[in-house]
């Protein structure tokens, strides 16, 4: 089945859902046919062919209303995911109302469900984004296209590459408890493995795309613990990502100057909205118990230290000491 086709089909099956949750999807085939007529047009006259850096035609009717749908899908995605499993990792008083709802249905298997029309949603419209964008390079002969991924990429709106695709990965890993899972779509099936020796999470999705995410931090190089993802997307263990911005654990990420750095890409403002990867957590503890213990335990004896090295040192300015 072509491409195009089977978005349309699933367009079609999941428009009820797409409808109600008022969520925006890549307005593929309505582009494609841009394109067609855009081929069509200089290709009827030799002298004109399309072989520009901008073409008037497209351009207006693409790469804005593309990076728009991009922001959308993504923003509408990654509020469900969070919602989802908000739900999924509830504590207190919520996780027992939660536990008495199961009594008279299944919210298990209804939050499973959720999270394959999740997965689905976000793969279908990342299939059709690079293939649109593909093809509109194809008819221009430009790079275009090509350069738009990386205005995507520096913009944190590319589809594949969210924090909370990564965190609906460990909710299926944490769900099934095996190290890998396979889930149906209309366009394929859906897997999703993990590989704890290597700190490696492989996501296989149709059209031969296939994720690995380094589970491993780039400060400390050991596997992640208590994870935190930074607004650029990377991420890192909270004891090291906060060391490496100079402020103590039990203050935490946010407590970071706004013109704190990424130590991978260096860009600035990233600690503000830092999101904490319980999930990707939960899969870790449970897939690294000893491991998991001794970081926790190395955590807390510095959160300790520091928090004691902390109110000394206010204790000494309270009474003027220093």
């Amino acid at each position: 089945m072509k491409f195009g086709c089977a978005f349309r089909e699933y367009l079609q099956e999941e428009r009820e859902w797409l409808v109600d949750n008022k969520c925006a999807h890549v307005e593929y085939i309505r582009l494609k046919n841009v394109l067609k007529s855009c081929q069509k047009d200089t290709s009827s006259d030799k002298d004109r062919l399309c072989h520009c850096n901008s073409c008037p035609l497209c351009d207006q009717k693409f790469f804005s209303e593309l990076l728009k749908e991009a922001s959308d899908i993504v923003g509408y995605f990654s509020s469900r995911v969070k919602n989802l499993l908000h739900l999924h990792i509830a504590t207190g008083l919520q996780r027992y109302v939660l536990r008495l709802r199961q009594c008279f249905k299944n919210d298990r298997q209804a939050l499973a469900q959720e999270g394959r029309i999740l997965m689905e949603y976000i793969a279908m419209n990342a299939i059709a984004m690079r293939k649109i964008l593909k093809k509109y390079d194809k008819v221009h002969s430009s790079v275009n296209g090509e350069n738009f991924k990386s205005r995507m990429q520096a913009e944190h709106i590319e589809l594949l590459h969210s924090p909370w695709l990564i965190e609906l990965g460990a909710f299926y890993l944490n769900s099934c408890e095996l190290d890998g899972c396979e889930l149906d779509g209309v366009y394929g099936r859906f897997s999703c493995g993990i590989d704890i020796t290597k700190a490696v999470m492989t996501l296989v999705l149709p059209d031969c795309i296939k994720l690995e995410y380094d589970l491993s931090c780039a400060i400390c190089l050991d596997v992640l613990f208590n994870p935190y993802a930074l607004s650029c997307g990377h991420i890192f263990c909270k004891s090291c990502a906060c060391s490496a911005v100079s402020v103590m654990i039990f203050q935490g990420l946010k407590a970071a100057s706004s013109e704190s750095k990424c130590p991978i890409c260096r860009e600035v403002g990233v600690y503000s909205k830092a999101v904490r990867m319980l999930e990707l957590d939960l899969l870790i503890k449970t897939r690294c118990k000893d491991y998991w213990k001794e970081r926790l335990a190395g955590e807390r004896a510095d959160t300790m230290k520091q928090s004691k090295e902390f109110w000394n040192l206010q204790s000494a300015y309270a009474i003027g000491l220093l």
